[in-house]
């Protein structure tokens, strides 16, 4: 276990001799007895210069640190709905080193609301995520109202943080019990985060905290406080620092160009799509319609990704998970992922004790992934498998042709049966996809790279391209999986996965998977394929294979992978080629990476918060 890992450690419900939510563990309340809302408008609205500061406005972005129990955002959400004059989004950072379950939460705010907050905090505890450590984005008012909620030290967490924040709530415990709340080191974070003309406030006047402020780069002053408090400070950051400009894709009028149209580039249309950004989809797989890139798949497994220490493939496929529930459970029918969990079956003793000590030491919540025993398995799968394993509540079946055309059937964007030879800029710095002879495809603001192995070659048509090492050892592979109908498909109720994995049946067929074949001239069905199919289950279920003679024909279905040496993902913008980015290498993981990498993108755009951490992002990046 690495020593930079922190458990995230719950909240528990406490409350002082006046009935005041309080932390044990800090000894202070959660919010002074004279009101939370009442504070939240007088000390860090008003304070802030709110609502007209964000009047007129595309975005506005708030960053708390400390959620609590959430009456900041409460307040400045209503504040919010009720200004007829808002800006268009409304961003909020929050951290929190201690947060509630949402039972508790919901038991803690619910009864001391009056009924207009009280709806709003009904729809928060609705979409509290699952307490994992790491960044996470929930979004209300159809996608315009965002909180990304920081669990873990804010110390660590402030800086992992991308946002370009206007205003500050600092709203920690008092600094004689959590000093790292108030810090010179988290102010110069904040700093960091700052957009030019950034103000902050608090409730609170310590002398120590004001000289911190101000030595990290604000405009420190005093003014009225309110309730028991004489007086309280604001402060605005000083004229020469903070970001200044727009992002490119600020108001929606940005346009893009996606070669690809598999789960890649399909996640980044639909990402930007919901914020109002058109894009051109060009691929020659369109002739098979918006889902041909998986024509005839008929199903696959999204499971996250687990390491002993939280490895950095293991937190980017957990946020990957999140993204993808978050985005395509809105979807209707068959395109909408079953969730149904997964069974990562260990049979291996030793194995067995090292996941069950890696889990102790994580403290992953148990709702997120757990340890079954044998007898548990069979009650969770249906499936007598004489082991026991990691169970994933967040195992997820999808269906590959109705995703894909979920995601790209959104009007802002258009598919175009085109293969794409070469990209390059115009003189006005517009991107340009070009056909056989030259032609121009499509033109736009931006271009995505999102052809998984056909990326490499179409970087190398840009003149004066960074040169990318890590791109150009991609490499690729051919796979299959088989269709098991009969007696030879399992009854599970659940994704069972190992060396290979079977899913519950589809349409009356098991789906069972895959194979990799590195190097393959084309993706093909092969008999050897199924019989390594037909091995990977039978491991599986701990089974003896039976013989392979008088098998009848074998259905199934066959793709590619391109991944890199380290089997991450590269997502993001191109250095030194502005408006230009990759989204490709997904290995054989595009349904983790998907959503994920399409709200990456879409964020860095539009100049929202990112929904991932910065020393994860400079893994992903492209170099």
């Amino acid at each position: 276990m690495s020593s930079k890992y922190e458990p995230l450690i719950p909240a528990t419900p406490a409350f002082d001799a006046r009935g005041t939510p309080m932390s044990a563990r800090y000894g202070d309340v959660y919010h002074p007895a004279w009101g939370a809302l009442a504070q939240a408008r007088r000390v860090f609205l008003e304070g802030n210069g709110l609502p007209e500061r964000w009047r007129g406005k595309d975005a506005f972005t708030v960053c708390e640190t400390g959620f609590g129990l959430g009456h900041n955002f409460l307040a400045l959400w209503q504040a919010w709905r009720d200004d007829p004059q808002r800006s268009r989004r409304l961003h909020v950072v929050s951290f929190e080193a201690h947060p509630f379950s949402a039972p508790d939460l919901s038991g803690l705010l619910l009864p001391r609301l009056e009924p207009p907050e009280r709806r709003l905090a009904e729809q928060l505890i609705q979409a509290w995520p699952v307490l994992l450590p790491g960044l996470h984005r929930l979004e209300f008012e159809g996608g315009s109202l965002t909180l990304t909620l920081a669990f873990g030290t804010v110390e660590r967490l402030a800086r992992q943080v991308s946002a370009r924040v206007d205003a500050f709530f600092l709203d920690g415990f008092a600094p004689r019990v959590n000093p790292q709340m108030w810090s010179r080191q988290l102010f110069g974070q904040l700093v960091r985060m700052a957009n030019a003309h950034a103000t902050a406030a608090t409730w609170c006047c310590a002398g120590e905290m004001r000289r911190s402020l101000a030595a990290a780069g604000f405009l420190v002053s005093k003014t009225r406080g309110f309730g028991g408090k004489r007086e309280m400070t604001v402060a605005s950051l000083r004229p020469e620092l903070g970001r200044r400009g727009c992002p490119p894709g600020e108001g929606g009028s940005a346009t893009a160009v996606i070669v690809g149209g598999g789960l890649a580039g399909a996640g980044v249309a639909h990402a930007l799509a919901l914020r109002g950004i058109g894009s051109t989809v060009l691929d020659p797989v369109f002739a098979l319609g918006a889902g041909g890139s998986h024509k005839g798949h008929l199903a696959a497994a999204l499971t996250p990704a687990l390491s002993r220490d939280d490895d950095p493939r293991s937190r980017i496929g957990r946020a990957g998970a999140l993204r993808a529930l978050a985005r395509w459970q809105e979807f209707d029918g068959a395109a909408r992922p079953w969730r149904c969990g997964t069974l990562e079956v260990i049979r291996d003793p030793v194995g067995a004790r090292q996941w069950r000590r890696a889990l102790d030491e994580l403290r992953l919540a148990s709702d997120w992934v757990r340890w079954l025993d044998a007898a548990q398995a069979r009650e969770r799968t249906g499936v007598d498998l004489g082991a026991g394993g990691l169970w994933f509540s967040a195992g997820q079946l999808v269906r590959m042709e109705p995703l894909l055309a979920a995601m790209l059937a959104p009007a802002a964007i258009a598919l175009r049966a085109e293969s794409v030879l070469a990209i390059g800029q115009d003189a006005s710095g517009s991107w340009r996809a070009f056909g056989p002879e030259g032609r121009v495809l499509a033109s736009g603001d931006h271009l995505v790279l999102a052809g998984a192995h056909g990326t490499p070659a179409l970087l190398a048509t840009v003149a004066g391209a960074p040169p990318l090492p890590k791109l150009r050892a991609m490499y690729r592979m051919g796979g299959q999986v088989s269709y098991l109908d009969g007696a030879d498909a399992v009854d599970t109720r659940a994704i069972l996965a190992g060396n290979g994995y079977c899913l519950p049946r589809i349409e009356g067929r098991g789906v069972v998977g895959g194979t990799y074949v590195p190097d393959a001239e084309s993706p093909q069905l092969t008999v050897a394929g199924h019989e390594e199919n037909l091995r990977k289950l039978h491991a599986l279920l701990g089974r003896a294979q039976p013989a392979a003679q008088g098998r009848g024909a074998m259905e199934g279905w066959a793709g590619w992978r391109a991944a890199v040496a380290d089997r991450l993902p590269v997502i993001g913008p191109v250095a030194g080629a502005e408006g230009l980015w990759l989204a490709c290498a997904y290995g054989s993981r595009g349904l983790s990476w998907s959503a994920l990498a399409g709200d990456l993108i879409a964020a860095w755009l539009c100049g929202e918060p990112l929904p991932l951490e910065r020393e994860l992002l400079q893994k992903i990046a492209p170099r």
